[in-house]
């Protein structure tokens, strides 16, 4: 977890407790990014939060501070029962959950509470054991696994203090709004809970969400301007689509390419470029959403030992992942959504670093660049690949 961006408010001016601090200070947070120092003076006074902000901006630090402090600050109940959680937080992805319990046990290392996952594609008698075996306290999940557990009476939502539903914008396009509104009608009613919501854009429909779920919120925005593009060195090579594959095998032989993660909007485009580049004896690992979790943690963790080569990723896998030496992002198809351009590229040039991304555009994916330029606020270099990248 990275703090780049900062600002000039220091966490120990936040009137933190010593647990988080001492926790805070090891991970070298002197500093709060901008998303933190605009919604923490909020959020750690009990008042609801909409904040508008990107991947990689700071904002899983954010709301887990305002979480821990809550819980710290307010006694739990006496009488409390296996599965009955005090705070939720609701992600789109298994990846996304993950990521974000790891950064909670981070951060509440030197306190007591206990932090649960649910996510699907893992094992549910495994996960019902879990929670039977200590109380919870932070309840990181995902909207259809934590139906399952609260239909089945194993999850309780009905004393939550802390409500936090990140990525709104991506529940809405994965469909998963009418199982967030289930979900909700079993926690607290507004008033009676504190509801953080984070979201990289603002549609009218999660505009219109945010005032049914919160309660008189603030409301702070980071623009994309803020994420760290200015680290990352965006190249548009100009290619038909049949001259993609030879300039991506190429791009694995340059020397200047480390840690390579290559996009594409679909399933079955990710398979088969997996595929063909493996038939080239090219060591690559495959992320999209409908392969088992166990294997995608598995990939990831042989992507960031140096096993692999690269890895070929859909958005929906890819938004959760944090690493923070990837050299090169390559858009092998450029995304339909431009916020999704946003957040790919930012895989690269994180912690300080810079990055490079390389985006493949042939006639069909030159329609989407107006769109991704006017979210950048400026033109992107289109050119052509140079040759030695295009022999067979």
């Amino acid at each position: 977890m990275s703090n780049k961006n900062s600002s000039n408010l220091r966490f120990s001016e936040l009137s933190l407790s010593p647990k988080i601090m001492r926790a805070l200070d090891e991970m070298n947070f002197e500093f709060c990014s901008p998303i933190q120092a605009k919604s923490l003076p909020y959020s750690l006074s009990s008042h609801d939060v909409v904040g508008k902000a990107q991947t990689g901006t700071g904002k899983t630090a954010a709301f887990l501070i305002a979480v821990f402090e809550d819980l710290l600050k307010e006694r739990a109940n006496d009488v409390r029962y296996a599965g009955e959680a005090r705070a939720l937080i609701i992600a789109p992805t298994r990846e996304l959950v993950v990521q974000i319990a790891k950064d909670a046990q981070q951060i509440g290392k030197y306190t007591d509470l206990k932090i649960h996952t649910l996510v699907g594609g893992m094992d549910y008698g495994r996960q019902l054991n879990k929670l039977h075996s200590s109380l919870v306290d932070i309840l990181v999940a995902t909207p259809g696994r934590l139906l399952d557990f609260c239909e089945k009476r194993e999850v309780y939502l009905d004393q939550l203090e802390v409500l936090v539903v990140d990525e709104a914008d991506r529940m809405l396009d994965m469909g998963f709004i009418p199982q967030i509104k289930r979900i909700i009608r079993l926690a607290p009613k507004n008033t009676h809970r504190q509801t953080l919501l984070f979201s990289a854009t603002f549609p009218e429909d999660v505009l219109r969400l945010s005032e049914q779920w919160t309660h008189e919120p603030i409301r702070v925005e980071i623009e994309p301007e803020s994420i760290a593009t200015d680290t990352v060195d965006q190249k548009v090579y100009l290619v038909s689509t049949d001259e993609k594959l030879t300039l991506l095998t190429n791009l694995f032989r340059d020397p200047d390419v480390g840690n390579l993660i290559v996009f594409a909007n679909r399933r079955d485009q990710c398979k088969r470029l997996h595929d063909q580049l493996s038939r080239r004896n090219l060591k690559v690992g495959l992320l999209t959403g409908d392969i088992p979790q166990s294997k995608r943690i598995r990939t990831l963790d042989d992507f960031k030992k140096g096993k692999l080569d690269a890895l070929v990723a859909t958005d929906v896998a890819g938004r959760g992942i944090h690493i923070n030496d990837v050299t090169h992002v390559v858009n092998y198809t450029l995304p339909e959504e431009p916020e999704d351009y946003v957040h790919r590229i930012g895989r690269t040039g994180r912690a300080g670093a810079s990055g490079v991304s390389i985006s493949f555009a042939c006639e069909e994916d030159a329609f989407h660049l107006p769109a991704i330029e006017e979210l950048l606020g400026r033109k992107i270099n289109c050119e052509q690949p140079p040759s030695h990248l295009l022999k067979k």
